[in-house]
């Protein structure tokens, strides 16, 4: 039976970017994955490349998502040629709109302890400024203003996922989909054992598996908790040109279509539904924004679960009872992806994830 060197257990989003950078990097990969019907937040993603609203409080992570961001266009082309099209990474900078007095002044604050931590680059942009950035931008009378980072962007979240996997595949990488792991037993090298009978064996695995984190997690000794948050996503049909700039929970992509999102709902119903008042509520506010959306037909509509944690940070760590278990989990997996198909793979590799993730061990859950 074949040994492979690291075996990823989740081929979502997360899973998907560790194990390409380890197949790239000549290991031999097995990524192990449920079948079609899994919850893949992957499959829900808004496609967002953002740093501005994270690392409020939390060094380390503003760090390193700006790595990041930093090394994106550089995974943006590689992923694109795997994926055989342009997978609609576009980084001029992001928004996020302030509706009214009240949410410009609570955005003004939030700028000010950003550039407190280091955020140099965010800053607060009047209405005047937002009409010079985006001429012919038609906004709603309600849009006072906007945070803008000119860093952030946006992306095809389906053409990145599908871009790992052919670059899975063209690494030689074997895709083991359909069945769950039941059991996981270490000797020489872990032997992870499947619901279907199979065996799978490896000298170092990574736990990626999203909202089965935690179970998984237990079986290599580690206690990660991650709880599902839904977000509701609609898609309207394609439109003239209307939004250079993508926005948090608005944003046109390079087809032509305009994403709204996205709900935060922690509510603990396991299923991702989607809620006939929250997709209202969305869209009003995306009409206020781009009042010409009022004559729009919306296409889709869905709801997926974000894997979170109690803090809403990451998580990555190498097991002290398993040496040469990983796990990690995050609910940023597209805005991270570059560190993690780039220094988070290499350390998994080595047997030592990098410095820059120390604060993100599971141990602060448990002071």
């Amino acid at each position: 039976m074949e040994i492979f060197d690291v075996a990823i257990l989740g081929g979502g989003m997360l899973g998907s970017a560790i194990g390409w950078g380890c197949a790239a990097r000549g290991a031999r990969v097995a990524v192990l994955d449920g079948g079609d019907v899994a919850l893949r937040a992957a499959r829900g993603n808004f496609g967002l490349i953002w740093s501005q609203s994270k690392g409020d409080g939390a060094p380390s992570y503003a760090g390193w998502t700006r790595d990041a961001l930093a090394a994106w266009p550089a995974l943006a082309e590689t992923l694109s040629g795997f994926a055989g099209r342009d997978i609609g990474y576009r980084a001029q900078g992001g928004l996020v709109f302030c509706l009214g007095e009240e949410e410009l002044e609570a955005r003004h604050a939030f700028v000010n302890r950003m550039h407190n931590q280091g955020a140099s680059d965010l800053r607060l942009l009047s209405r005047a400024a937002l009409l010079d950035l985006m001429p012919g931008c038609k906004l709603g009378p309600d849009v006072l203003g906007a945070s803008f980072q000119p860093q952030d962007g946006h992306i095809n979240p389906l053409m990145v996922l599908r871009g790992f996997h052919a670059g899975l595949a063209a690494a030689g990488a074997a895709h083991l989909p359909g069945a769950d792991v039941v059991q996981i037993e270490r000797d020489a090298h872990f032997k992870i054992h499947r619901a279907d009978g199979t065996v799978v064996q490896a000298t170092k695995l990574l736990v990626a598996a999203g909202l089965g984190t935690q179970r998984l997690a237990t079986m290599i000794g580690l206690d990660v908790p991650v709880r599902p948050v839904r977000g509701q996503n609609i898609v309207t049909e394609r439109l003239p040109p209307m939004l250079p700039l993508p926005a948090s929970a608005l944003r046109q992509t390079i087809d032509g279509t305009v994403q709204i999102g996205i709900t935060n709902e922690d509510d603990g119903d396991p299923e991702p539904r989607t809620r006939v008042m929250n997709l209202s509520t969305m869209a009003a506010r995306a009409i206020r924004i781009l009042p010409s959306l009022a004559q729009a037909h919306s296409l889709r509509s869905w709801g997926a679960l974000r894997p979170m944690t109690l803090d809403k940070l990451p998580v990555y760590a190498q097991s002290d009872t398993h040496p040469g278990a990983f796990v990690a989990v995050c609910h940023s997996a597209v805005t991270l992806a570059a560190q993690h198909a780039g220094p988070l793979a290499e350390g998994v590799l080595a047997g030592r994830l990098p410095d820059a993730v120390a604060a993100f061990h599971p141990r602060r859950f448990h002071v």
